[in-house]
């Protein structure tokens, strides 16, 4: 089962690298991963996808507690009343006349921009949570994607997860 770990760590060199040696030195897999600071740029926040039992994440995230500079570990809660998620993706889709209008049409009505038009190709930018952003992948699939590139998913709670750190 996926599950998502987002941590909050001091911006210094060498944090990602400690996460992600704890990561391939114990055999768990990174399936997502996404780092960038925060309202205060002393710190960072990482957004790890990973999967494994509750027994694993649990192990996961003490050791994770224990690299010098992790302030907070919290796992997501898989309930979209709780936590929301996105996915940033970009597509490069084939773009034969007769299929032109059905990617204007898919795009359309998932909201996607196409952010650049030449005469084989559309590019296409999408922003949605994980169950959006397969389905435009899968509509647009037999229209001949090219290219397909992920940003990895980001993730925040509805409620304050992590302390004040501005007091």
């Amino acid at each position: 089962m996926k599950h998502t770990i987002s941590i909050l760590v001091k911006n210094e060199p060498g944090i990602l690298s400690s996460v992600c040696d704890l990561f391939s030195t114990r055999g768990y897999n990174i399936e997502s991963l996404t780092v960038a600071s925060t309202v205060d740029p002393t710190y960072s926040r990482i957004t790890i996808v990973t999967s494994g039992d509750d027994v694993v994440i649990e192990q996961i995230c003490k050791q994770l507690n224990r690299l010098i500079n992790t302030i907070k570990v919290v796992e997501l809660p898989k309930s979209a009343e709780k936590c929301i998620d996105r996915e940033l993706i970009l597509i490069k889709v084939t773009a034969k006349d007769d299929a032109r209008s059905e990617i204007l049409r898919i795009s359309e009505i998932f909201g996607a921009k196409i952010i650049d038009v030449s005469p084989d190709t559309y590019t296409i930018e999408y922003s949605g949570d994980n169950r959006q952003v397969m389905a435009i992948i899968a509509l647009l699939r037999p229209l001949g994607i090219k290219e397909l590139v992920r940003s990895g998913m980001v993730a925040i709670t509805r409620e304050n997860q992590f302390v004040n750190l501005n007091k």
